[in-house]
């Protein structure tokens, strides 16, 4: 099979022949059916965010179960699923206690003693990003990494929950709990903040304030829910949001990943406001908030893969899109192939789109 491999980072990825192993016990063969390009593959791509290479990437995707191994019963040949790199042991302090997405065991994947589940022709280990790989035409995953969902939803469409709409809606219903009524800012409109935005919007928020530099993505933001924009590439989207709620917001999302960004929602905030980041900084990033700030009760927090319980969470998620509630059509800005790949990351960088998404044969 073929696959997108990145050898040195910051680099690009390299379109190899990858040798894929059978199922293990509670593993599960997939066959890749879209995958999403998100923002934590190219931090692997451009060397913000370290990893193992030579590692093939990806992690936002749908597909087709080919094959399972022995121990599994969730899933059969034939299931849709999606891949969620949210992937839990079932049985640590953090599952059991209700939050999977913090499950730090590393029992899921196969020891270092053990045959690796991707490799080159030549035998040559290729490591797993975010324990999925997507960014190939067959994905070998632990059960646990895939939720099963209706053949009802294209696949292309379903592969966005598996990160970017996950991240976004469930920072909104999780991780900062919005309440009807509340006011929301959020700043960054691309895949994850549009996501947030319509998760806002779900959550019944009175008012919804986008911000970013790209008009067009303000544009697309109203489309999804907000009822104000702010364009940053001309004022200060601190004092233009306090002005414009007066006062500041009850929440403010950070979907970029950047110190200042992080640093302006939590300056947007009204007294008992809360700031949660979504985006993800760069190692060694520090944030500063004045602190005498503190004593309006004010909050900084961040979320991680919007607090999800993904098999309870992306059924649902399916279904609100089943009910056109959900927008999924529109994030998708182009559809391409493997080969496309690169030149699909060179797009996500300048800006333009909320997301691209591989469409294998």
């Amino acid at each position: 099979m073929r696959g997108a491999v990145l050898n040195t980072s910051p680099g690009q990825l390299e379109i190899t022949e990858l040798a894929i192993d059978s199922p293990a016990p509670r593993e599960v063969l997939v066959r890749t059916a879209a995958a999403g390009l998100c923002h934590s593959d190219l931090h692997m791509i451009d060397g913000s965010l370290p990893g193992r290479l030579p590692a093939c990437l990806g992690h936002e995707s749908a597909g087709v179960v080919e094959a399972v191994g022995d121990q599994v019963d969730y899933l059969k040949p034939g299931d849709h699923v999606i891949s969620c790199l949210s992937v839990f042991c079932g049985h640590c302090e953090h599952c059991l206690s209700g939050y999977p997405n913090r499950c730090q065991s590393t029992e899921m994947r196969r020891g270092r003693d053990e045959r690796p589940r991707l490799s080159l022709p030549d035998g040559t280990p290729i490591n797993q990003a975010f324990q999925l790989s997507s960014f190939a035409e067959l994905m070998l995953v632990h059960e646990h990494a895939l939720v099963k969902i209706t053949d009802e939803i294209p696949l292309d469409r379903a592969a966005l929950i598996g990160c970017g709409v996950m991240t976004g809606v469930g920072a909104v219903f999780h991780t900062a709990q919005v309440r009807p009524g509340q006011t929301v800012a959020v700043i960054g409109c691309g895949g994850i903040g549009l996501n947030v935005v319509q998760g806002a919007r779900l959550a019944g928020a009175g008012r919804i304030i986008a911000v970013d530099r790209v008009p067009s993505k303000l544009a697309l933001a109203r489309e999804f829910g907000a009822t104000d924009t702010v364009d940053a590439s001309s004022t200060d989207p601190v004092p233009a949001v306090t002005e414009l709620t007066g006062g500041g917001v009850d929440h403010a999302f950070e979907a970029i990943g950047l110190k200042a960004t992080a640093e302006a929602a939590y300056g947007m905030l009204k007294s008992g406001g809360t700031a949660t980041v979504v985006g993800l900084l760069p190692v060694g990033a520090t944030i500063e908030i004045p602190g005498l700030s503190l004593l309006g009760e004010r909050k900084l927090q961040g979320s991680l893969m919007g607090s999800n319980r993904f098999r309870v969470d992306m059924p649902q998620l399916v279904d609100l899109y089943l009910q056109g509630r959900l927008e999924l059509d529109r994030l998708i800005s182009a559809r391409i192939s493997l080969d496309q790949v690169n030149d699909g990351f060179a797009a996500m960088q300048g800006g333009e789109v909320a997301r691209s998404v591989i469409v294998f044969d």
